[in-house]
């Protein structure tokens, strides 16, 4: 299906073409760049909501400031399809997301408009401030930096530390608080009432207003300078409200609130801020979801709904004959609200992603037992590391990569202190189009060197569900973590009863001969794919589920390693420092000789495309396995051949 672009927008390969335009132009740009943008994700799939939410200031910015000269940052990234549109991608904007296509979010190796690889939350205001830093170290003193921060980046801690140096870094800077009262979910804490209390305050914005009226009228150049009208305005707001004082207690120069949908008063602010020199901050008003009204009512919803009719709204889901397996993220959801029945001490938390993980089955059911901290894995990890030491179950539930950002509260606040923090790790491995920022890649190698902790991954739901019952009795006295894929699992059937499982304890799920292939959590479901294919040809590998790579099943690999001279290991993650290397490093212990093979994640950034794109490429899908069986026994393969023919 070909997507054409609107009249205007058809012509506009670069922000140089955007300036081309005249001011009362605008409006038809951006609506053609709305409906662009909805036109194709309806067709093609994406983030949809937060880019419709800031059309107006895309365009705005692009108008007004000299890109890429001047240093653009989108937080977070999934706002910025705008941005690419407008920056010479609109022909390719199709491939958004697809394997070897465009990358979801700004990519500094796609487009120089990129200054800055923006797929986790919270990071713009600390990069741009770097950019206005060296800007300025360099002497380029017409050289403009802007953070874009929106959908709830603000509420991590990262904003509040490089607003802390911002203010007393003398740089010129310009955050822009794009404030939707959304992330994923809505927004939640005292920054959020906060800033509501700004936007809704009738009193501070109607005098605010008659303020800047006033002001406007008056001789400047005549004895009343620009800085004098700014400081006569400031002194004013602060008659009025208190609420300005958080950032301007930081030394930002604050503006706004103002509605960000309206592009004339954009603008002309904008271009009245780029002459303003230091650090400042914008806030502006607007709603995810902007011009498509069912977008607009349910935001959530439609953050990233796949794919739909634009004129319906009716979501397009797969069809299918027989019952098809849960969500692991929903399989976890209902089973803490099971568990938390029989366990008044059980407690769940996440950042900011109760829909993703599900957790929020248990926010609405449960909410006393229940939080959304807001974007801040850290204090999520530390949270519940304080309610462990009060005798609670908590479960933390935490999108692998971005448990990357709470390293530390592992270490320091959780491992050393042996709290029995219940570490849910949801998105492991390779998620798929998110693309390199998103995958869980790396969970195992950098838990797996963490004294204290134990580190399993389930074959299927009813695993996850025993390992969940497990992690949470009282006999399980050390950090837990469970780790589990984005998507669907393999068990129609899976409502099984609890069973508890013994830590360190892997399985055997096939016998054989030859070769013994090795599995670390979803991925057994491949090699059980591959020996059925193997089978056919003759080949008969063994199978072992390990279930824990910390700590090892000695036992079962004495048995292994005593009876194989060809092992392959499959994982869903880096093989540097992961599941494979804890293989060999038995081996190696206790003087075993084998030729082994590690299949995961090679050693390099994988890129987006769908998660099946991404196992083939990585080599450890069922194919990948069946064709390293083939290898390692290659010599027996061409004698068995041979005799047969």
């Amino acid at each position: 299906m070909e997507i054409t672009p609107g009249h205007l927008l058809k012509g506009i390969d670069s922000p140089a073409d955007l300036k081309k335009l005249s001011r009362e132009q605008l409006h038809k740009v951006c609506d053609e760049l709305r409906q662009y943008i909805i036109d194709v994700v309806s067709v093609h799939g994406g983030h949809f909501a937060a880019s419709l939410g800031v059309v107006e200031l895309s365009v705005a910015l692009h108008y007004i400031y000299n890109t890429p000269y001047d240093q653009l940052v989108w937080d977070v990234g999934h706002q910025a399809y705008g941005h690419k549109i407008l920056t010479g991608r609109r022909d390719n904007f199709y491939t958004n997301r697809k394997y070897h296509g465009l990358s979801g979010f700004p990519k500094r190796g796609e487009s120089e408009y990129d200054t800055f690889g923006v797929g986790h939350s919270s990071t713009s205001i600390s990069a741009a401030l770097g950019m206005a830093m060296a800007a300025k170290y360099k002497g380029e003193t017409d050289r403009k930096s802007v953070a874009v921060i929106g959908d709830g980046a603000m509420t991590a801690g990262m904003a509040f530390e490089a607003m802390n140096h911002a203010g007393v870094a003398d740089s010129d800077l310009l955050i822009i608080l794009n404030d939707n009262c959304m992330s994923i979910d809505p927004n939640v804490g005292a920054l959020k009432e906060y800033l509501t209390d700004i936007s809704l305050s009738p009193t501070y914005n109607k005098l605010k207003d008659d303020v800047w009226k006033a002001l406007g009228k008056l001789p400047v150049g005549k004895g009343f300078t620009r800085s004098m009208a700014h400081k006569v305005a400031e002194s004013l707001k602060g008659m009025v409200s208190s609420s300005a004082n958080l950032f301007e207690a930081l030394k930002l120069r604050y503006f706004g609130p103002i509605d960000g949908h309206n592009i004339t008063k954009l603008v002309d602010t904008l271009k009245d801020l780029r002459e303003i020199p230091g650090p400042k901050i914008l806030h502006i008003i607007t709603v995810k979801g902007k011009g498509y009204s069912l977008a607009e009512k349910d935001q959530t919803k439609w953050h990233a709904p796949g794919l739909f009719d634009k004129i319906t709204g009716e979501i397009v889901k797969k069809k299918f004959t027989a019952p098809q397996p849960p969500k692991y993220q929903d399989v976890f959801g209902h089973s803490i609200i099971e568990l938390a029945e029989k366990n008044d001490k059980i407690m769940g938390v996440t950042p900011a992603m109760p829909s993703g993980s599900s957790l929020k089955f248990m926010m609405d059911k449960m909410p006393h037992r229940s939080f959304d901290v807001g974007i801040c894995e850290q204090h999520a990890v530390t949270l519940s590391a304080g309610l462990a030491t009060q005798g609670l179950r908590v479960f933390c539930n935490i999108y692998s990569s971005f448990m990357q950002r709470a390293f530390d509260q592992v270490v320091h606040d959780v491992a050393i202190q042996k709290l029995p923090v219940v570490l849910c790790l949801d998105r492991a491995g390779l998620v798929g189009e998110d693309g390199p920022t998103h995958h869980g890649a790396y969970d195992i190698a950098y838990f797996r060197c963490i004294p204290n902790m134990v580190i399993s991954a389930p074959m299927n739901e009813s695993e996850l569900r025993n390992l969940m019952f497990t992690a949470q009795l009282e006999s399980t006295t050390s950090p837990f973590v469970i780790r589990y894929p984005r998507g669907e699992g393999v068990m129609t059937n899976w409502q099984t009863p609890f069973e508890e499982i013994q830590i360190g304890k892997g399985r055997k799920i096939k016998d054989g001969e030859d070769v013994a292939i090795l599995t670390f959590g979803h991925p057994g479901n491949f090699a059980t794919s591959a020996i059925r294919e193997l089978k056919t040809q003759g080949i008969n590998p063994a199978h072992y589920d390990i279930r824990f790579v910390k700590p090892l099943d000695e036992e079962l690999l004495h048995e292994v390693f005593a009876k194989f001279d060809k092992v392959i290991t499959v994982e869903d993650g880096t093989i540097v420092g992961g599941f494979g290397s804890a293989i060999l490093e038995f081996m190696v212990a206790n003087e075993y000789r084998a030729d082994v093979k590690m299949l995961g994640i090679p050693d390099r950034i994988v890129e987006h495309g769908t998660p099946k794109e991404l196992h083939r490429e990585c080599g450890y899908d069922a194919q990948g396995i069946a064709e390293t069986v083939r290898e390692m026994l290659k010599d027996k393969v061409r004698v068995s051949t041979f005799i047969g023919g």
